[in-house]
């Protein structure tokens, strides 16, 4: 690795997880100019403090979702820089694959391969698109939810412009009668977004992430100079509230916090108890 490949890895750690230079050039020495494993590092050394936003470097482009009779779809696109996320022709470009994502629902190799406007096919007009403005671009990832089994909502964080945005979440919720307890769906997306859940609930979460931070949990325990033995307690309920935090029906509801979100399910209920069957929350450049 160069020099100047370290000084920037550097600077990124240190964006990242807000340790001093020495502490971030040897947690790179260690990992080999691994940036994720040197998040991991520091936080085992107890260094860094926990954070979701730590591993994860940061994207530009944009996000957009697109409904119609209920169905929904949502897409994201990366640029570069924040500069080009707001080109015209970026936008444009953007808002003709959102209306493609939902006619392709959520199939990006489909996308890829379907005829924009211009005559030519997506995959095409993006490869002119980065000739013309001179920076990467990215069809990053997309979803579609069908209007079957339940009531779609979504959420745009900050809206650039209608439906268009850097943060969106969608849910799809059973259990919703029309003119009853609509209005919830529209505050669950609202939560999803400003709290990224990682699962439904504690069944839902992977094993390995629930390992992983166990792990990270003990190391820093026993790197604060406390015994194994009392690291073993003292771990066991930090992963609990790890767990709590991160799976949506065990949040603290962000309208009312002596309430979590599966109390509020109960509570909004009509005909039938309300379900949440599924939920995406799209934050751009996040994990790239």
């Amino acid at each position: 690795m160069s020099n100047k490949d370290l000084l920037d890895n550097i600077k990124k750690l240190r964006e990242l997880t807000g340790v001093g230079f020495k502490d971030c050039k040897l947690a790179l020495d260690e990992t080999n100019g691994d940036i994720e494993k040197s998040v991991e590092f520091l936080r085992k050394k107890g260094i860094a403090k926990a954070s979701k936003k730590m591993s994860r470097t940061a994207s530009e482009g944009l996000a957009l979702v697109k409904q119609e009779e209920g169905n929904i779809s949502v897409i994201e696109i990366n640029s570069e820089t924040d500069f080009v996320a707001k080109n015209k022709d970026f936008i444009s470009f953007c808002k003709e694959l959102s209306d493609i994502n939902f006619q392709t629902k959520g199939n990006l190799e489909t996308l890829t391969s379907t005829k924009m406007k211009s005559g030519i096919a997506v995959k095409d007009a993006l490869v002119n698109l980065i000739a013309k403005i001179g920076e990467k671009i990215t069809i990053r990832r997309s979803n579609y939810f069908d209007n079957k089994s339940g009531t779609n909502f979504y959420y745009v964080h900050s809206a650039l412009e209608k439906d268009i945005g850097k943060i969106i979440s969608v849910v799809k919720i059973e259990g919703i009668v029309k003119g009853k307890n609509e209005s919830i769906g529209n505050k669950i997306s609202m939560h999803i977004a400003a709290s990224n859940p990682l699962a439904i609930e504690k069944n839902d979460l992977k094993k390995e992430i629930i390992d992983k931070e166990l792990e990270i949990i003990k190391a820093e325990i026993i790197n604060s100079g406390k015994p194994k033995e009392m690291a073993e307690k003292i771990s066991n309920g930090k992963i609990s509230k790890f767990i709590n935090d991160n799976t949506l029906l065990n949040q603290i509801w962000i309208m009312d916090p002596k309430k979590k979100v599966i109390d509020i399910l109960k509570e909004n209920k009509a005909d039938k108890e309300l379900k949440i069957i599924k939920y995406i929350r799209y934050k751009v450049g996040e994990g790239v």
